[in-house]
């Protein structure tokens, strides 16, 4: 495959094996009118972030947009072999947007009547609730398919059937008329409306703006040369690049596919010449992709959404991914420096030259990002605190001296920029709003402590085996429906179980947050891990299995969590030295597992070393003392049976 037909086709790349289904690529006047609507919800936004009015007409207008948009931007079929008459806006998809417009705006027409009767619905507080409904899972399946919405009309069908199960069963309870049901799901902030809407109203959408500017005046392209220029003379150089760029353009992207195709449409001819086996390369990829929604400054959509759920500060969030962030990447590293040895890549000239002029030239992209933590730090809230970043983005943006300016954001690129914003946070609100009436669900039927007294009881009240449930649950999950709604979901259904065996809120939060953005690189689908082995060209499966290689650390680290009594350390909680020993020990064991999976210490490592080091690792993920020192002691065996081979090898 050349270069040029892995640019040309990474938006393909995207729409296929991105959660989010493709958007239509409207012409003329439909897009025209999209770009207004869009840039008027853009605009609505900021000016809610610094003149903020009461939290449900908001989210009831916010939707009222969203809603509509989400009709004319997306197709009702994906795919089709005539895509310019698919990307057609029909005479049904009109109907459908104006009237979801209209069921929108009836609860702000009626808003304080409507809130006073929310126990005792009119029937045209009924109907317009209904409709309502199943149009925003219609909505929900246009842009990220058809599985959550069955899985909301599953959680629905509780609600209304659940009264026919036997009184002795765990799940079962008294039942509700659709009247009570469509009330709980639009009439109030527990369904619709609730939590997961304000975050997407809120954080999202600022952040999409962020991301749509920082696109629009280059910074995408600044974060992949400057990954290049920093490794450019090592033979493990191309896959430490691809990794630094994952992670500096995933906070333009915020995807975890979307910034696997971006890179590896650049990277993997650098790969392929460094002497890369395609699927390596392709895991390569994938977990550089999916480190950027693990990581801060901006972490994925779900990390609002638990900023809410702890009633903490967003950048208390960012705290506590701090340290796993360092372990996940820790174990990226050892991972392809191990492979660089194995596989015997060498150094590939990248014609980009030092980093320090390009750094020098367009080092402003740096500014925004800092100035999120800075201002959060100083007390900012972090809506503020990204719109002061995008504002210093957008002012930066004419520093920029390529020619002709390309880059700079004059009105009508900002225009351009906002809009893209606003759309781009289309799939996420909707897919949010409809998680919303699983939500509600939950909070009317109670149906959360119940499931998770059921898995308590089925794991023997044992918290070794409840948290393994709850992890492969969430990944079981992930599999189906989009990151956020899966944490959304294994929130309110999973997390009473390890709240009920003692985890702390934040620790058990964390938990299913980083089990839900792993699903992305977990068997047997592997979004990103599809999408890099399609650049590549190599298989699938064995793609997908040198990803988990690679991303085996953020797997395991997430136990320690919830099953250490040093686990809030490496959420860093408590004192300092607690937390600096806890990471220490925890980078030890990530090293240890690198290992195990890669097969290398100076030399080939032979099964011996290997099973040994992969007990080591777990002994030092207990995070106790007696567990740890044994560690320590597997450890120390593994390089001496590792050297005292390689000696024999040496000498016969």
């Amino acid at each position: 495959m050349t270069e040029t037909r892995h640019e040309t086709s990474a938006e393909d790349l995207v729409a296929e094996f991105d959660a989010e289904r493709p958007a239509r690529r409207l012409p003329g006047r439909p897009a025209a009118l999209v770009t207004i609507v869009a840039l008027a919800l853009s605009l609505y936004a900021l000016y809610q972030t610094f003149r903020p009015g009461p939290v449900l007409p908001y989210r009831m207008a916010f939707l009222a947009v969203v809603l509509p948009l989400a009709f004319v931007c997306y197709k009702a079929r994906r795919g089709g072999r005539d895509r310019p008459r698919g990307d057609r806006i029909s005479t049904l998809d009109w109907a459908l947007a104006a009237l979801s417009l209209v069921v929108c705006a009836y609860p702000l027409v009626v808003f304080d009547d409507l809130i006073r009767r929310a126990y005792a619905p009119t029937p045209l507080d009924v109907a317009a609730g209904a409709l309502l409904t199943l149009l925003l899972l219609e909505a929900c399946r246009r842009t990220v398919g058809w599985i959550l919405p069955v899985v909301c009309a599953v959680f629905f069908a509780y609600a209304y059937y659940g009264g026919y199960l036997p009184a002795d069963w765990a799940l079962g309870h008294r039942g509700y008329d659709l009247d009570r049901i469509v009330a709980s799901f639009t009439m109030g902030t527990e369904g619709v409306y609730g939590v997961p809407l304000d975050v997407a109203a809120t954080y999202i959408i600022l952040f999409t703006i962020y991301g749509a500017v920082l696109d629009h005046s280059g910074a995408g392209r600044f974060f992949v040369d400057v990954s290049f220029a920093a490794f450019r003379r090592s033979r493990s150089a191309p896959g430490r690049t691809v990794t630094l760029a994952g992670f500096l353009l995933g906070t333009v992207s915020g995807s975890g596919v979307a910034t696997t195709v971006s890179v590896g449409s650049v990277a993997w001819p650098i790969l392929r010449r460094a002497g890369y086996p395609r699927e390596q390369a392709g895991g390569v990829l994938a977990a550089a992709g999916i480190g950027a929604i693990l990581s801060p400054p901006t972490l994925g959509a779900a990390a609002f959404i638990i900023a809410e759920y702890l009633r903490v500060s967003y950048l208390t969030v960012l705290v506590y991914a701090t340290i796993p962030t360092i372990l996940y990447y820790l174990g990226v590293f050892l991972a392809i420096e191990m492979d660089a040895r194995r596989y015997g890549t060498r150094a590939v000239p990248v014609d980009v030259g030092s980093p320090w002029p390009l750094i020098r030239r367009f080092g402003y992209h740096f500014s925004s990002l800092f100035m999120i933590i800075i201002l959060m730090a100083l007390g900012q809230s972090p809506f503020r605190a990204v719109v002061y970043a995008t504002l210093l983005a957008f002012a930066l943006s004419f520093l920029d001296r390529t020619p002709g300016g390309e880059h700079r954001l004059t009105p009508r690129r900002a225009v351009r920029a906002l809009a893209a914003g606003a759309t781009g946070v289309l799939p996420v609100a909707v897919t949010c709003a409809a998680a919303g009436t699983i939500v509600g669900v939950v909070t009317l039927t109670g149906l959360g402590l119940k499931a998770g007294s059921l898995i308590v009881g089925l794991s023997g009240g044992n918290l070794v085996a409840t948290a393994v449930a709850c992890a492969l649950a969430v990944l079981l999950l992930g599999l189906a429906v989009p990151v956020t709604a899966s944490f959304v979901i294994a929130a309110v259904i999973i997390g009473p179980a390890l709240l009920n065996l003692g985890v702390t809120p934040a620790e058990a939060y964390m938990f299913i947050f980083y089990y839900a953005v792993l699903s992305e690189v977990s068997p047997p689908t592997a979004l990103s891990a599809f999408a890099a082995s399609a650049i590549t060209g190599g298989n699938a499966h064995r793609t997908m299995w040198a990803t988990w290689k690679y991303t085996l650390p953020a797997f395991l680290v997430p136990f320690a969590f919830v099953l250490t009594p040093s686990g809030a350390a490496l959420l860093a909680q408590g004192p300092i030295g607690e937390i600096l020993l806890a990471a220490a020990v925890s980078a030890l064991a990530v090293a240890v597992l690198a290992v195990a999976t890669g097969g290398w210490i100076n030399g080939p490592a032979g099964p011996a070393e290997r099973g040994l080091c992969a007990l080591a690792a777990v002994l030092l993920l207990v995070l106790s003392p007696w567990p740890v020192l044994a560690g320590l002691g597997v450890a120390a065996l593994a390089l001496a049976v590792h050297f005292v081979r390689r000696h024999r090898e040496a000498h016969p």
